[in-house]
C-alpha cells in the first residue's frame, strides 16, 4: 500500500509539472494577490475532486464513449479558455491606464474583494470542469493505483482527494514563489507584459483546442 501511494504521489507530481490551462491562471491570478491565486488553486482541486468522483462512478467513460459529448465539452472548454485570454489581455490593456489610482471606499473595497475571492475560486473551478481532458484522463489514470483486492469506488474516491490536496500543496509553491516575487512582479511594465503573455497563450489554447479532432 505505501509504494502504491508514493507511486501515486509521483505520479501526482508529473502531472502538475506538465504546463498546462490551469497552472497559468493560477500564475495569472497569482499577480494579483496571493489569496486570488490560492483561491483559484482551491476552485481547480475542487474541479479535480470533481472528475476524480465522476471516474469513479464510471460517468467519464460515457464521455469517452460519446463523441457528441466529447466534443460538447471541447468546444465549451475553448470558449472558457478563450473569454479568459480576452479578459486577460483585457485588463493588461485597461490597467497600463488604471493602475495605482486610490480612493476606494471601505465598504465598496470590501464588496470588491468578497466578488474577486469567488471569480477567482469560480474561474479555477470552470477552467477545469470545462476541460474533457481531465475527465477522460481521471478515469485512465485513478483505476492504475487501486490495489488489488480494495474496493474500486471508496478507494478511487479516496485517490481523487489525495491528488487534489497535494495539488493544492503544490500549486500553493507556485502562489507562494509568485508572492516573493512580488516586488518585482508588481511593477506596471513587468505585470502588464505578463498579463498578456498569460492572455495569449490562455487564448491560443482554446483556439487549439477549439480545432482538435
Amino acid at each position: 500500500m505505501l509504494s502504491t501511494l508514493i507511486a501515486f504521489l509521483g505520479a501526482c507530481t508529473l502531472i502538475a509539472a506538465s504546463p498546462g490551462p490551469s497552472t497559468i491562471l493560477i500564475i495569472k491570478q497569482s499577480l494579483q494577490s496571493r489569496r486570488a491565486g490560492f483561491l483559484t488553486v482551491l476552485g481547480n482541486e475542487t474541479g479535480v475532486f470533481i472528475w476524480g468522483v465522476v471516474a469513479a462512478c464510471g460517468l467519464s467513460a460515457l464521455l469517452a464513449a460519446s463523441q457528441l459529448a466529447y466534443d460538447v465539452m471541447r468546444i465549451v472548454g475553448a470558449v472558457v479558455l478563450v473569454v479568459f485570454g480576452i479578459q486577460t489581455l483585457w485588463q493588461a490593456r485597461r490597467g497600463k491606464s488604471s493602475r495605482g489610482e486610490l480612493g476606494v471606499e471601505a465598504d465598496a473595497e470590501w464588496r470588491t474583494t468578497v466578488r474577486s475571492g469567488w471569480a477567482s475560486y469560480s474561474g479555477g473551478l470552470l477552467l477545469n470542469l470545462a476541460n474533457p481532458k481531465a475527465a477522460v484522463f481521471a478515469m485512465s489514470f485513478l483505476p492504475q493505483f487501486v490495489p488489488k483486492g480494495m474496493p474500486e469506488l471508496p478507494t478511487m474516491i479516496v485517490l481523487a482527494a489525495i491528488w487534489a490536496l497535494y495539488e493544492v500543496a503544490y500549486y500553493g509553491v507556485y502562489v507562494w514563489c509568485v508572492g516573493r516575487m512580488k516586488t518585482v512582479l508588481s511593477r506596471a511594465g513587468v505585470r502588464r507584459r505578463l498579463e498578456q503573455v498569460s492572455g495569449g497563450v490562455l487564448l491560443l489554447l482554446g483556439v487549439r483546442l477549439a480545432l482538435e479532432g
